[in-house]
């Protein structure tokens, strides 16, 4: 089975145990790696780039090294492969979990209860929710379901289109290093760097992607204009084309003062023009709109890594039938020369001759046209 094939079967279906059982509640795999990470970090630490380069070489690198090892053991093994691949998966995305947290608090809102609101809320973001209003609340979880679109979802499908079983868990490595030490903290600054960097490499593509489908399974005029006015505004490379995509799709206003652990970080409004404010009924929404932007990402990712395999083994197929067109005029060139070369002989001697040279001509041809 090719690797093609192996990644369909193994997204979507690793994708539909994510619908059906959500996270694992116990021995989560990325909670082991976090909890690896937190290792490395005691003991390498210091206020360093260099140090936090090293912390981001050791966990992610050996991620990526541990799931390259597993996927060369099932290697010419199709059922286990495509099962490795949906385990991965499963483990790697989370947009069941995302799904769920966004609407417990979107319950509490329409319920009226604030308090639980705000007590759910940090399950989500890092937002400090006690300088939140309801709409602020509402406002915080419809930008934490886009950008988590793409980095709990769509980012890991595209990595594992690209990459197979490693390309799934570096990308879910580069996020989780990203999450835990990529802060603006006194403490991370310069530790965390070298993981924010490498999360805004890896989360590049996806980005984009998660922000074209929500393009398609939105507002589409409105996406797009939200999109190009304001994305680049954002502080974040990544999020910026999400969240602005999202705002549009929603026709809601995103952005703008936010507050996490005593910081207040002042945004610019993405969709500001034609957006209203958040509501509680939007959280509902977003949740929608993003389980449309995965299925669509699915889709996408398996169609792209199926038409780059056909595009591959086509020009496979192509060098090897060069080879064989260039055997076959050798051969021929040889044949020729066997035919001049008896000319000039006389009896026993031209028919040996040209036996032999007629034999080696043959089977060269032959490897030729095989």
């Amino acid at each position: 089975m090719r690797a093609g094939r192996v990644f369909a079967y193994g997204a979507t279906a690793g994708l539909v145990a994510d619908a059906l059982l959500g996270d694992p509640r116990r021995g989560h795999p990325v909670a082991g790696f976090g909890r690896a990470a937190a290792r490395v970090e005691s003991l390498l630490w210091r206020d360093d780039r260099g140090r936090g380069a090293l912390h981001t070489l050791v966990c992610a690198g050996g991620a990526v090294g541990a799931a390259a090892l597993a996927a060369r053991a099932v290697r010419g093994r199709p059922a286990l492969a495509v099962a490795l691949t949906a385990a991965t998966t499963w483990s790697v995305v989370g947009g069941t979990s995302l799904g769920r947290e966004a609407r417990a608090i979107g319950g509490a809102l329409a319920a009226g209860d604030l308090e639980v609101a705000r007590e759910r809320l940090p399950h989500l973001c890092g937002r400090d929710p006690q300088a939140l209003d309801g709409p602020g609340i509402a406002r915080a979880v419809v930008e934490s379901v886009a950008e988590n679109t793409s980095d709990a979802v769509v980012g890991a499908l595209v990595w594992g289109a690209i990459g197979g079983v490693p390309g799934l868990v570096g990308f879910r490595a580069a996020n989780t290093l990203d999450a835990m030490v990529g802060h603006k903290s006194p403490r991370y600054r310069r530790y965390g760097w070298a993981s924010a960097r490498l999360d805004d490499v890896v989360g590049w593509p996806g980005a984009r992607l998660t922000a074209a489908l929500a393009v398609a399974g939105g507002r589409p005029a409105q996406a797009v204009h939200a999109w190009k006015a304001d994305a680049h505004r954002h502080p974040s490379p990544n999020a910026g084309p999400v969240e602005a995509a999202f705002a549009g799709a929603l026709g809601v206003r995103l952005g703008g003062t936010l507050a996490y652990a005593g910081r207040v970080e002042h945004r610019p409004v993405l969709n500001g023009e034609s957006g209203r404010e958040v509501r509680g009924s939007d959280i509902e929404r977003a949740v929608r709109l993003s389980r449309r932007v995965s299925a669509l990402a699915l889709g996408v990712c398996v169609a792209g890594r199926l038409v780059a395999g056909h595009l591959v083994a086509g020009r496979s197929g192509a060098g090897l039938s060069g080879v064989g067109r260039s055997g076959a005029g050798r051969s021929g060139a040889g044949r020729s020369a066997a035919g001049l070369s008896g000319v000039g002989r006389s009896g026993a001697g031209r028919s040996a001759a040209g036996r032999s040279a007629a034999g080696l001509s043959a089977a060269a041809w032959k490897r030729g046209r095989g």
